[in-house]
């Protein structure tokens, strides 16, 4: 196929770098703003087309060699290739557009980035597994750069939880071993303070010699064993029994006492631990709760903004759409003494203005919501009392639109925001926001 020469101009949203060629984008994965490449087309698009790098005639001096032996295979980690400053000042610049192009809005104040400790970071996550009949062997990764229908052949991981990492070939040579080893469908990760637990997906009974596999190989690692036959109800234990994940968290001011949440290992919680204490201290400075305060926190998970805060203010109240959460939410809050929380079931991306919680009087707001954002449940709320809301945002586009409905609904003003490196080395972009109305 023709080669031909380029400049790489700008990033994508996803970390590709962009030329034009003949007025048409073309994206690059690997490639940084400001080199020339040589580029063979790989997939041709109507509005853009996909290339590789051929050869690079002068390269970024923001371009670092990558720690992980696998990157480029693996679909993990985009940007190892780029130096840490530059990867926070693409995702500051990418929210930024944002919202310009989409809220219309900007922050009075910039944020400081926010970034903790770039490797071993992820605590949970999601491995594949397959069965190569070609290989005669089980791959245990995640999904392949080129081609996300395979899985990437890796041994270690250097952005998974060092307790993890860097036995993944390990995992994929216990189940090769295994009567089992083409019904495992996939292994969930999930770390607390002191044990990693592994979820086992496996599409049909486990014999007996397959389940003391497991056993002895959660005994010989220090891992927590679990098994899932079905859906999610049936996620249990298998070694040790008693098995109990927790993390503490605390606001990072000294007058807090610490929290510690129990969870499941399927349940949500924030990927990076390190980034979770910051982000906590950050959010607990911008909304700045007061022993008056009345506190209402949507999309609460587990609790996690919803206790620190309540240790400050008269009341705070919880709401999120997973039964099980709510109650796990409900039972940390007594297992830490936490009396001015209390947690409620509602489905928020459909309309709950009739709920009792709706029509109250809140003086902050804080929501964490999903990458969908929060434009339903801002269709009633925050009402004319709530005068400060802080929003913490997995996607910068729903943010941004969120925030114009804010701004030009609801008459607040955007006073800060900035970026949280949550997932070091890939383009997804985290933030929180303060807004507030006089």
């Amino acid at each position: 196929m023709k080669e031909f020469e380029a400049n790489i101009i700008d990033l994508s949203h996803d970390g590709r770098g962009v030329a034009r060629v003949d007025g048409k984008a073309v994206f690059v994965s690997g490639a940084l703003p400001g080199e020339d490449v040589l580029l063979r087309i790989r997939k041709r698009h109507r509005h853009f087309d996909e290339a590789e790098v051929v050869e690079w005639r002068t390269r970024s001096e923001h371009r670092v060699e990558p720690k992980c032996r696998h990157y480029g295979q693996c679909s993990g980690c985009s940007l190892q290739h780029m130096d840490a400053p530059s990867q926070i000042h693409a995702k500051q610049r990418v929210l930024a557009e944002n919202f310009e192009r989409i809220g219309k809005v900007t922050p009075q104040t910039w944020l400081p980035p926010l970034t903790d400790q770039p490797w071993g970071y992820r605590r949970k996550g999601r491995l594949s597994v397959r069965y190569v009949t070609k290989k005669g062997r089980v791959l245990v990764g995640f999904r392949e750069e080129d081609n996300p229908r395979f899985v990437a052949d890796i041994e270690q991981c250097e952005v998974v939880h060092p307790s993890l990492g860097p036995k993944i070939g390990l995992l994929a040579n216990l189940i090769s071993g295994m009567d089992a080893a083409q019904d495992i469908a996939q292994i969930e990760f999930a770390a607390g303070d002191d044990i990693m637990a592994l979820v086992f997906r496996h599409l049909k009974p486990l014999s007996e010699r397959d389940t003391s596999a497991l056993v002895a190989f959660g005994k010989e690692h220090g891992f927590a064993i679990y098994l899932q036959p079905g859906g999610i109800s049936s996620v249990h234990a298998l070694w040790p029994e008693d098995a109990r994940l927790s993390f503490r968290i605390g606001s990072g001011r000294d007058d807090i006492q610490d929290v510690e949440l129990e969870f499941r290992p399927l349940d949500f919680v924030q990927v990076n631990a390190g980034m979770n204490q910051r982000m906590m201290a950050r959010a607990m400075e911008l909304l700045d709760p007061q022993p008056t305060d009345r506190v209402l926190d949507l999309f609460c998970g587990l609790g996690n903004f919803t206790l620190p805060i309540a240790r400050r203010v008269a009341e705070a109240v919880g709401i999120e759409g997973e039964h099980g959460l709510v109650e796990r939410a409900a039972e940390n809050a007594m297992r830490n003494g936490i009396q001015h929380a209390r947690f409620e079931v509602a489905n928020l991306f459909e309309d709950q203005r009739h709920m009792p919680w709706a029509k109250q009087s809140w003086d902050k707001i804080l929501l964490d919501p999903p990458r969908a954002g929060a434009d339903k449940v801002l269709e009633y709320l925050p009402g004319r009392d709530t005068h400060r809301v802080v929003y913490v945002s997995c996607h910068p586009g729903s943010l941004a639109r969120d925030a114009g409905i804010l701004v030009q609904k609801h008459g607040f003003r955007l006073s800060a925001a900035g970026v949280m490196d949550m997932f070091p080395h890939t383009a997804h972009v985290e933030s929180i926001a303060l807004f507030e109305r006089d």
